[in-house]
């Protein structure tokens, strides 16, 4: 008999690439859909990857006929372009309407922690996407993630990279609002866990460990051994500073929507961590290699499409 098949928004990216790989190691087949699609990728020759292509339906129906699992994890993180959140949650509904077409059984949403406690545009369109798959007619799980970590990930990384090369790092305010990060591998777990369910569930994707941003900043100084002097300005101050940072490495580092989530503590769960791994035992063992490359955001979602 053939192995059940799943499709994986975006296996050769950041979090998509961890569920993938637990997929295939259950003994899943693996599609992906993506619009940047690496055939010297490990995962490349175990994947059958076809195009994220959001205006034409018909092949995004034929791309998830047979599937049995749907893990969605497209989403736009900051707006650049015609590219926008509005249009983010449109091009979703149609994977959605795609998935139900095809006669897939669940698919697995990934949201954000807490997608009611904000009025950004972010936040709406998680919010609304969760509505959108909640009427879809589908079977469903919606995992809330509040920050990953690990091998790829964007924003603790950069940080580190921050500190890495700048000799003064600037907190915005006071540096006591909370994040409370969850390990990638973790998160997939998490993810690859709850679409073995039958029951439609919601739950939050969170680490065991909370941390004030200024303690989040000095762990990471620390652990890096690094002597960069870390002082607080005003979250206007900031994110100057931020714009001028973001145009030398021509790369988006910080929205004020962004920065205004952080510093209204919402990167937190209510619900008992899901996550094990502790950020303060794996910095030690990749000191070394934090924030030694900078993570383009612009580099990995908006470079030329290459490939069908």
């Amino acid at each position: 008999m053939n192995a059940p098949v799943d499709v994986v928004t975006g296996a050769f990216s950041y979090s998509g690439r961890f569920v993938a790989a637990l997929l295939l190691e259950r003994g899943r087949d693996v599609r992906t859909l993506t619009n940047h699609p690496k055939p010297d990728d490990p995962l490349a020759r175990r994947i059958t990857a076809y195009p994220l292509d959001f205006e034409n339906g018909d092949r995004l129906v034929a791309a998830l006929t047979g599937a049995d699992t749907l893990y969605n994890t497209y989403w736009v993180r900051a707006p650049r372009g015609s590219l926008t959140h509005r249009v983010a949650v449109e091009n979703t509904r149609r994977l959605i309407a795609a998935a139900r077409r095809a006669g897939v059984r669940r698919i697995v949403q990934t949201s954000i922690a807490n997608p009611t406690a904000s009025s950004s545009s972010y936040y709406r369109g998680k919010a609304a996407l969760e509505e959108a798959v909640r009427s879809s007619g589908l079977s469903y799980a919606i995992v809330r993630p509040t920050l990953l970590f690990g091998e790829g990930d964007v924003l603790i990384n950069n940080i580190a990279w921050l500190l890495r090369h700048l000799p003064i790092f600037a907190i915005p305010g006071d540096g006591r609002y909370h994040l409370q990060p969850i390990h990638v591998k973790d998160h997939a777990g998490l993810l690859v866990e709850v679409g073995a369910q039958p029951a439609n569930v919601v739950v939050d994707s969170a680490g065991p460990e909370i941390f004030t941003f200024d303690e989040l900043v000095h762990l990471l100084r620390r652990a890096m051994s690094v002597r960069t002097v870390v002082v607080h300005l005003p979250p206007v101050l900031a994110m100057a500073g931020a714009s001028v940072a973001g145009r030398l490495v021509h790369d988006i580092l910080l929205t004020r929507e962004e920065l205004d989530d952080l510093m209204h503590d919402i990167l937190l769960s209510h619900e008992p961590p899901r996550g094990t791994t502790l950020l303060t035992d794996w910095l030690p063992l990749h000191r070394d290699d934090v924030g030694r490359r900078y993570a383009s955001e612009i580099a990995r979602h908006y470079r030329p499409i290459s490939g069908a």
